[in-house]
């Protein structure tokens, strides 16, 4: 038997007389806000030949691909922020960029020819990698939680 409780408010819903709460929605422009457009999503990848080139256990290691690149991450967690060191092969070309991106912060970094970038100090959390390369569709990671 179904709660006169739950059916009356599944018809205010459907009537459109149950407004959406003013948080949901704010939650919902920020991760509208949190998009790139036109990017190719890599998707996150398991593989066993990446390691970690430190030896304590606060490290995470991620490798996501995608139109033809790969990106492995480190990431680090100490004193309450995370740091990122990654590559992105092949080299993605002079001029190309990448942004390290939480919900709240972006740190945008020049990547190496080597095909390496750091970002440092980012709040633990969801993060995400853009790869911005001149010439062509910028390619973003997937977001990921990192927990301390």
């Amino acid at each position: 038997m179904i709660n006169d409780e739950y059916f009356l408010a599944a018809l205010r819903l459907a009537a459109g007389n149950d407004p959406i709460p003013g948080h949901v929605s704010a939650a919902a422009r920020d991760a509208y806000r949190l998009r790139v457009p036109m990017a190719v999503t890599a998707a996150h990848t398991e593989s066993a030949t990446i390691r970690s080139v430190r030896d304590n256990d606060s490290s995470h290691l991620v490798r996501f691909i995608a139109a033809g690149l790969t990106f492995d991450l480190e990431v680090t967690e100490g004193d309450g922020l995370i740091d990122v060191a990654g590559h992105i092969s092949p080299y993605p070309g002079e001029g190309a960029l990448v942004d390290v991106r939480s919900p709240h912060l972006t740190l945008t970094r020049r990547i190496a020819p080597t095909g390496h970038f750091v970002a440092t100090g980012l709040p633990p959390g969801w993060l995400s990698v853009v790869c911005h390369r001149p010439g062509h569709p910028p390619v973003q990671t997937t977001w990921v939680r990192i927990r301390p």
